[in-house]
């Protein structure tokens, strides 16, 4: 049966905005090349770690919803959205792949009047200087002429029940304004408010400034994390004071590392185009620097308060609570969990952990103890560390249980356990 939308690409991006489009009442097909992803998806699973939940997904099938990994069926929508992921590859620059294989299944089935939109997180130009030749060769259409093109950056925040697809804005840059305003009227089915970006670029750099904006600001406040801790000054209660300022200034708090699906882009190193500026960003360079230096500093953090109280971190019992990157979600993607646990284990400490979302955990492809009593494990532990507080855990309770207790995220009530 024909469909109007086809998402490409059925992970963390493209899955909730097939929940978006199936709940607005869109014909909607998902293509994905992964025969794993297509199987659990027909069985009402999730395919993904903190994505969707089964419900949810049982919820979009019982709606119309159909997973495929026949590409045939790509050539039979009017809106075709990519969704594919884009890594950071080894030279931290995002890794385009994914996206030039969908655009490659999709040109080789593409009908003239189709619109085509990037939702995937790339760098400036590449909509028009990497997706817009790999569709016209594959098709023999072009763009703007013979289908629509846009670019549309994700503004996805997992778990955040306030601000979901419907209410959140949409960025539009279209390849002309014919093709902005055939993005804007599919999107108009999705969210409340469509913003109209001036072209391409204008919309990708949009994403680019917003993760840049938040991996910045918790870069400073990371620092000021170790400089307050150095001169003995409370920066929670100094984030508590700042933020009653009703103008100028936006609260973030400092934690183990940054976590998440948005990593920082820096638009002075592009994979494709040998016309580059040439002119990175020292500001996202600095506060990536920074940030990537906190796991470090919660383990110097740890050894720390292991030898003040007369132990070392060589055959210590140390359980860390939290594994995943947002509170209340089971999404590990770039958690810090990993990299402290790893170091720790590497200077002989005896590593578990307990989380109530991801009850299978790997280092180093081996799989760590999980704490099936949280309070007994952290009685027994000789050093218990908050990476992520998820809402069932009773800091309260934990910090008179613990023999020693550091939170990396300002949970605890003040003075119940060592602050970041």
């Amino acid at each position: 049966m024909p469909a109007d939308l086809a998402v490409i690409g059925l992970g963390h991006l493209g899955l909730p905005l097939a929940q978006a489009a199936v709940a607005a009442g869109i014909q909607t097909i998902g293509y994905d090349t992964d025969p794993r992803a297509f199987a659990e998806l027909s069985a009402g699973r999730t395919p993904v770690e903190g994505s969707l939940t089964a419900s949810d997904i049982r919820r979009m099938l019982a709606g119309g919803f159909r997973p495929t990994t026949n590409q045939a069926e790509l050539g039979r929508v009017r809106t075709a959205v990519i969704c594919a992921p884009t890594p950071l590859g080894p030279d931290r620059t995002l890794d385009l792949t994914g996206v030039g294989d969908a655009a490659r299944a999709l040109a080789a089935r593409l009908r003239p009047h189709t619109t085509v939109l990037l939702e995937s997180a790339v760098p400036p130009g590449t909509t028009e200087n990497f997706l817009l030749p790999l569709l016209e060769e594959g098709s023999g259409l072009r763009g703007g002429r013979d289908f629509h093109l846009a670019h549309s950056p994700t503004r996805l925040d997992p778990g955040n029940r306030a601000h979901v697809y419907a209410n959140t804005p949409k960025v539009i840059g279209g390849l002309t304004p014919a093709c902005t305003e055939s993005a804007a009227a599919f999107y108009g089915r999705l969210t409340d408010k469509v913003v109209r970006a001036r072209g391409p670029r204008e919309a990708e750099m949009t994403k680019v400034l917003e993760t840049n904006f938040r991996h910045v600001n918790i870069a400073l406040v990371n620092e000021m994390a170790v400089l307050c801790h150095d001169l003995g000054v409370d920066l929670w209660d100094v984030i508590r004071c700042a933020e009653t300022k009703p103008f100028g200034f936006q609260p973030f708090r400092p934690g183990p590392g940054v976590g998440g699906h948005g990593a920082p882009v820096d638009p002075g190193y592009l994979p494709y185009n040998s016309r580059t500026p040439g002119h990175p960003l020292r500001m996202v360079s600095l506060a990536q620097e920074i940030n990537d230096r906190m796991p470090q500093y919660v383990i110097q953090r740890c050894a720390t308060l292991l030898n003040e109280h007369g132990k070392s971190v060589r055959g210590a019992r140390i359980l860390l609570l939290g594994v995943t990157y947002k509170p209340d979600l089971a999404d590990q993607e770039a958690s810090p969990a990993r990299e402290i646990a790893t170091r720790l284990m590497d200077m002989g400490a005896q590593i578990g952990y307990h989380d109530p979302h991801v009850l299978d955990w790997r280092v180093r492809e081996l799989p760590v103890p999980r704490a099936d009593s949280l309070y007994e494990a952290a009685s027994s532990a000789d050093l218990t560390v908050l990476l992520q507080h998820h809402r069932t855990y009773d800091l309260q309770g934990l910090a008179v249980k613990a023999q020693l207790l550091l939170d990396t995220r300002g949970a605890t009530p003040a003075g119940a356990a060592h602050r970041l």
